[in-house]
């Protein structure tokens, strides 16, 4: 696990964007974090960094999002899910098919029910209102293989301690 500070929202989407520039079709996003950590913000960084002009809101209500860009981004929040069992309904294995990153909210919720490949990436509250830990894990070959990669594009903010 490694981790970056960020003081900003700015600061969080810029490290969402440089860790969708690594991504690749079929990856999948675990986003963890206490309500308004930043767990939108973070998928509107990472949107934006892969091309979508198209306003990226949190689907708490929809439970699902797609949005087009260099990759189609399945964006789905699981905040409001009560049983594991109702996870079929979002079809995520299909969502993981294709040309497609998938980004859930509240994801660790239903780590059960998700493959053993993921970057789990926890927003925590810092000491200032705008201040953010954002700390990665990632599980699985496909993350782990990437693990220098990804401390590589977030080390100005790794450093910023």
């Amino acid at each position: 696990m490694f981790s970056a500070q960020t003081s900003a929202v700015e600061q969080t989407k810029a490290i969402a964007a440089a860790i969708a520039g690594m991504c690749r079709a079929g990856d999948l996003i675990v986003l963890v974090g206490d309500l308004g950590a930043g767990k939108t913000a973070f998928c509107q960084g990472f949107g934006e960094a892969l091309g979508v002009t198209s306003p990226i809101t949190s689907p708490t209500f929809t439970l699902a999002q797609e949005y087009e860009g260099r990759l189609t981004m399945h964006h789905l929040d699981v905040y409001r899910i009560e049983q594991l069992e109702e996870v079929r309904d979002l079809a995520i294995p299909e969502l993981l098919d294709g040309d497609a990153v998938t980004l859930i909210e509240w994801g660790d919720t239903i780590i059960p029910a998700l493959p053993n490949d993921f970057l789990e990436v926890r927003l925590t509250y810092g000491d200032g209102d705008d201040d953010r830990t954002v700390a990665m894990r990632c599980v699985g070959p496909g993350w782990s293989s990437r693990s220098a990669g990804l401390q590589n594009a977030i080390r100005a903010w790794m450093d910023q301690t």
